[in-house]
């Protein structure tokens, strides 16, 4: 009996079923958003040492925990492509791509905004701050890879390869607000270090920007694979028109 990961290795049924899931994803992320920007921006409370700015942590805290885990996800996709050879394992690490890069650049940006009334400054070349940065540029290299080969084997392949190998980033990221004395606060700990007036709000924007993001990626990985689809016809109308006007040239 096949796995479901096996199962969904064909195209086409997983065509059919994200075409069930998408508009669930939709509509779920759609209402999750708009109660917890309620909660989160007439609510929750100002916090007594930061007041109103802390809001931005209802945006900022999502981003980042998405730019870790998209990132994640392509590493695993990119597994999946040269162990498993796993046939959409190149189509979900290629979609993922763009959105991890917007998550990651979200992130910085809502970060200097908190930064700015917190540290009095927009930036600090903080280990946390500049690890992130980091990840912003290695998004960029893969999908920056990826448009520079023609071969889309290759770009696959390399790509996923740079994908492994920077996964090491993860836990520099993760953990840089233990191992070095930084500005930036420790990680959210959603039990010990947010009031419980706050985590009401943090917890249901952070499901509602992760399920907005599995939209985001499901859509984008039907996008890729109808792209490819109309390529490789493209290629077999302009084969056949060749092997046409051979035959012709020949008769």
């Amino acid at each position: 009996m096949q796995t479901l990961t096996q199962r969904l290795a064909n195209p086409t049924r997983f065509m059919e079923l994200s075409a069930r899931l998408l508009p669930w994803f939709v509509a779920a992320s759609a209402i999750l958003l708009v109660y917890g920007l309620y909660l989160s921006f007439f609510d929750s409370p100002p916090d007594y040492q930061q007041g109103e700015t802390v809001r931005i942590m209802y945006i900022h805290v999502p981003c980042a925990w998405l730019s870790m885990m998209i990132y994640g996800l392509i590493a695993l996709s990119s597994f999946g492509l040269l162990v498993f050879r796993h046939p959409l394992a190149d189509v979900s690490a290629k979609a993922a791509a763009p959105l991890g890069a917007a998550f990651t650049f979200l992130a910085l940006v809502t970060g200097s905004l908190w930064g700015k009334p917190m540290w009095g400054t927009y930036w600090v070349w903080d280990a946390r701050l500049t690890s992130v940065l980091l990840l912003f540029f290695l998004y960029l290299g893969l999908i920056a890879l990826r448009s520079a080969l023609e071969d889309e084997g290759a770009a696959a392949k390399l790509t996923a390869l740079l994908a492994l190998v920077g996964v090491t980033l993860l836990p520099i990221i993760k953990f840089s607000v233990n191992w070095w004395n930084t500005l930036h606060q420790p990680s959210t700990d959603f039990g010990a270090t947010v009031d419980p007036s706050m985590r009401l709000p943090l917890l249901v924007m952070a499901l509602a920007f992760t399920l907005m993001f599995f939209a985001m990626h499901l859509k984008a990985m039907r996008n890729e694979i109808l792209r490819r689809r109309a390529k490789a016809l493209r290629t077999q109308v302009i084969m056949g028109r060749d092997r046409l006007a051979a035959q012709g040239a020949a008769e």
